[in-house]
């Protein structure tokens, strides 16, 4: 059996558009083919078609399983009529503005066959038609333009090889003259329009006959390396790495790469250091994240100068407030904790779960309000900020929000000239806050407040650069508390058992599903197949967890997974379980995804506008074809979307372990096989455990377990944090 489609050519008549989408020209239509007049499907990327045009379409045929045969667009052309007959047909059509009946047979009689042709490269010979004048002559030349430009932008991008859906986006920046600007320079279209990256200018350069250490595209080449090292989670990069991939990866001169860096450094786009290590090494930042770090320590240091004014409370008087307020008594762990707390400007309290990181903050919030204190409450993501209302029963925020994120301007209200009203601010899961987000929220915080950090430092860090907290614990410049004692009640609880067995490099204790008929919290099924992994994940959401736990499938079970791609990737196990957990009819395909009425998605991206933020997971309550829009209920609350955002959500049965930070499920369900070797590590095991409030279910095999658990040496994030805190 052949993998790979068969290429092939259509050629005929458009139909009708069944479906459009404005932002990225992905379409659906109806085409009736000239060899055999029969109405045919095709979906793709197309820009400016309309019905009653000739199309030549390059593709393949495929089948949908509930569409049947569609015909998928790679690349197609409009042909535009050739006979004196067709060429009168098509402007009588209305497609070119300012051309009516009378008009299209008067330019027709003048031009004849060549009609077209003097409309595209000779406007200036409209005049000869009787009617038209300059104001006339003009309204069709732009008509014409505006007409046929994003054809010809789309044409232009299908022969560079490169996507052709960021078409619309390259046309709302640039406009009629969209071809011009990209020939004279590729590389702007990577800061003009968000989402084009470097290898899609570098292709549309090289095609055009850039050479390869032409200075523009070097310096395009070191700030793509400086962005693709702090998506990994790096603050800095050593000099001579980025001289080395600019060789290997895009076959620049190192003394060619040497220059420009130094033309970016002279430019104030780069900064340059030595390295913190000691050594001769030169380390290169960007500039905006330099300022970050060096902002972060330069105001720690600040905050942490400023003496604190006694509390006037001891342990007696706050354990009495805390009994009164919360019924709680206090371990003399936490209250020796608390106690100290209050006499410094920041902390930081860290532990794992069980260990009452929980019980601290509502004590900690309850002791300050009793001395009349304003305490902030935040977090980096929708759910933890959800979660922490939950446990302190008191507002929380995301730090965005506390921060009055505008996100048209894409700037902070609060900041050091308009700071935060607050005498003390706790933030929780701080070890998911990077390097930008710290700077901003030291940087409101009044020099008068008390900061109060917590998080796990075992878990996975901050999708974005840095390793502020671990750094912050590691420059001890900043009174840690570290919480050890797990207490009686979760002592019994074997997913937090195995939590702190698993961040010790012990092997959980595991317990088969068939061990016992009584019901426990932590079970490990071995499969060594990917296939059956999968169909015991489906037998696991459909029927062993509803009836045994009396758990909801799509409410109350989560799947996580450590990588996309793959059997048991989130792609493939989000469009297996959609079709076993949701019965309702497809109501919508878009962009190669299919959403139903009823189905749990995850919003991906911040959006401040609509208050949903990046991670947030709701179910879909309602789809309109007619109005294009589909409804979103996010914990009770409706949240709308045109169809033109749909790349904003995802299907949310299955989701990666990063993906899952910050928030707590009834049961969770992980999958952990060798084909996820390169992301086997203690700490991702450790945070997927610790997402499981009732049921933690491993399906695999104990040596991708073991894998993980000897694999304590996570990359290495480079940060000079931690050195600024100490030295300067």
């Amino acid at each position: 059996m052949n993998k790979f489609p068969t290429i092939t050519f259509l050629e005929g008549l458009l139909e009708r558009i069944t479906y459009s989408n404005a932002e990225n020209h992905y379409t659906i239509a109806k085409l009736k083919t000239s060899k055999t007049n029969n109405i045919v499907t095709i979906i793709g990327t197309m820009a400016a078609v309309n019905p009653g045009q000739n199309l030549k379409i390059k593709g393949a045929w495929e089948t949908h399983p509930r569409y049947g045969q569609q015909f998928k667009i790679m690349s197609y052309e409009v042909v535009l009529p050739a006979t004196i007959d067709g060429i009168r047909k098509y402007l009588k059509s209305g497609i070119i503005k300012g051309i009516g009946t009378s008009m299209a047979n008067r330019m027709v009689s003048c031009f004849g066959a060549k009609t077209l042709e003097i409309i595209e490269k000779n406007p200036e010979r409209l005049l000869e038609v009787k009617g038209i004048g300059k104001a006339k002559a003009a309204l069709i030349c732009n008509a014409w333009k505006d007409h046929h430009v994003a054809r010809s932008l789309m044409q232009f991008l299908q022969s560079m090889g490169v996507q052709t859906s960021y078409c619309a986006k390259i046309l709302r920046e640039y406009g009629t003259d969209a071809i011009n600007v990209i020939s004279k320079d590729p590389f702007r279209m990577i800061t003009d329009i968000p989402g084009i990256g470097f290898y899609f200018a570098d292709t549309v350069a090289q095609k055009l006959g850039t050479e390869k250490d032409q200075p523009r595209r070097v310096r395009a080449c070191i700030i793509h390396i400086m962005q693709e090292v702090a998506n990994q989670g790096d603050v800095f990069v050593y000099q001579d790495q980025i001289v080395e991939r600019c060789k290997n990866l895009f076959h620049i001169k190192p003394g060619v790469t040497l220059n420009e860096i130094d033309t970016l450094f002279a430019a104030g786009g780069l900064v340059i250091e030595n390295a913190p290590d000691g050594t001769d090494s030169k380390i290169v930042y960007l500039k905006e994240i330099h300022q970050a770090e060096t902002g972060i320590a330069n105001r720690l240091r600040a905050l942490l100068s400023v003496p604190v004014t006694p509390p006037g409370i001891d342990a007696e008087r706050i354990s009495r407030e805390v009994q009164k307020k919360l019924a709680i008594t206090l371990s003399s762990e936490q209250l020796n904790a608390l106690e100290e707390i209050l006499s410094h400007r920041a902390v930081i309290i860290t532990g794992g779960p069980g260990t009452g990181k929980t019980t601290l903050i509502r004590s900690i919030t309850t002791v300050f309000s009793a001395l009349g204190k304003n305490v902030l409450l935040a977090a980096p993501t929708g759910r933890a900020a959800r979660r922490l209302s939950e446990i302190t029963r008191s507002k929380a925020k995301t730090i965005h929000k506390a921060l009055g994120f505008n996100f048209k301007e894409g700037l902070f209200q609060k900041n050091q000239d308009n700071p935060l009203d607050a005498d003390a601010m706790i933030i929780d899961e701080a070890s998911m806050v990077d390097t930008f987000l710290m700077y901003h929220l030291i940087k409101a915080l009044p020099m008068t407040s008390v900061l109060i950090l917590v998080g796990d430092i075992f878990q996975l860090p901050s999708v974005g650069p840095g390793n502020v907290l671990s750094d912050m614990i590691k420059s001890t410049l900043i009174p840690v508390f570290y919480l050890k004692k797990i207490f009686r009640q979760a002592h019994e609880s074997p997913i937090i058992v195995n939590a702190h067995r698993v961040r010790q490099g012990e092997s959980p204790v595991l317990k088969s599903l068939d061990d016992s008929d009584s019901l426990s919290e932590f079970y490990f099924l071995e499969q060594n197949d990917q296939k059956k992994v999968v169909s015991t994940i489906v037998e696991l959401c459909t029927k062993t967890i509803p009836e045994r736990f009396n758990f909801d499938p799509a409410y109350d079970i989560q799947v996580l997974t450590p990588m996309h791609k793959g059997v048991i990737g989130t792609t493939n196990l989000n469009q297996v379980l959609q079709k076993v957990l949701n019965p309702n009819p497809v109501m919508i395909e878009t962009m190669g995804s299919t959403f139903k009425t009823g189905d749990k998605i995850m919003h991906l991206k911040n959006n401040y506008q609509k208050e949903v933020f990046n991670g947030d997971i709701g179910i879909i309550s309602s789809i309109d074809r007619k109005e294009k829009d589909l409804s979103v209920d996010y914990y009770g609350r409706i949240v709308n979307y045109d169809f033109d955002e749909m790349d904003e959500i995802s299907l949310a049965y299955a989701i990666s372990v990063h993906k899952s930070q910050g928030s707590e499920y009834p049961a969770v369900i992980l999958p952990i096989m060798t084909q996820h070797f390169v992301l086997l590590q203690r700490n991702l095991l450790y945070t997927a455990i610790t997402r499981g409030k009732n049921l933690v279910i491993l399906v695999g095999t104990k040596k991708a377990l073991n894998i993980a658990l000897r694999n304590n040496k996570p990359t290495k994030r480079l940060s000079g944090l931690a050195f600024r805190l100490m030295h300067n």
